[in-house]
């Protein structure tokens, strides 16, 4: 089956590039000018990855990203000309599951794309599979890994789907020790480790969305030196 790669700049240079790489690679591909357009075309096409640029007129990618993570799930990955970390960290939290920044080499963007693609496909064929319990219950904290479900003292909490798999991971494992490359193997189904910061960004959402005090965790442990770990 076709997957559909929505690109949203206000570039079409830019877009014609990435069109014409997704193309090459069998993807369906739509485009937009702006995040009022990509909105607009989501709201009435299927859609299975969206690339969105940071800086574009009449809405940016920031507050798009908001107002997408509220009508999908699908993996967004954030294109900016900036690479500083606040920028970074901005993207990812508001919902976006990778970050690109300008100028990039398309050939890297279209590994991005394939393994959100690849990690997306590989969550749904095995999320009724196995053995293990179907839902993990936690000192209040309660994930439902068939219905991508997560409850914190009975309060519906809303995740992106790699913050899913992480909080999934380590909660299936209680008491080991995660590093982060470790986790990004692990949930981004990649070997290759980019050295940033993006996996205790997202550690960061996680507790900020489900820890009463995210300075002092309940759940998500610091185990200093080495990584995290849910207890």
């Amino acid at each position: 089956m076709t997957q559909t790669v929505l690109v949203t700049d206000d570039d079409l240079e830019i877009r014609d590039v990435i069109r014409i790489y997704l193309q090459n690679e069998g993807y369906r591909v739509h485009e937009a000018e702006n995040g009022a357009q990509a909105l607009e075309l989501i709201g009435r096409e299927a859609v299975d990855l969206i690339i969105l640029d940071v800086m574009m007129p009449v809405m940016d990618g920031i507050k798009a990203c908001f107002k997408i993570r509220e009508m999908t799930s699908a993996p967004i990955i954030m294109l900016s000309a900036k690479s500083e970390d606040i920028d970074k960290i901005t993207g990812l939290t508001t919902g976006a599951d990778d970050y690109v920044a300008k100028p990039f080499n398309p050939l890297e963007l279209i590994a991005r794309v394939r393994a959100q693609l690849r990690r997306q496909t590989l969550a749904a064929v095995s999320g009724g599979k196995g053995t293990d319990k179907s839902v993990i219950e936690i000192e209040g904290l309660i994930i439902d890994k068939k219905r991508h479900l997560v409850t914190a003292r009975g309060k519906e909490i809303s995740l992106t789907p790699l913050e899913f798999s992480i909080l999934e991971l380590m909660a299936s494992h209680r008491g080991q020790v995660f590093n982060i490359q470790k986790i990004y193997q692990s949930v981004w189904k990649e070997d290759k480790f980019l050295s940033d910061n993006t996996v205790m960004v997202h550690i960061r959402n996680i507790r900020e969305k489900i820890e009463d005090n995210p300075r002092e965790p309940q759940y998500i442990k610091t185990v200093w030196g080495v990584g995290y770990k849910i207890e």
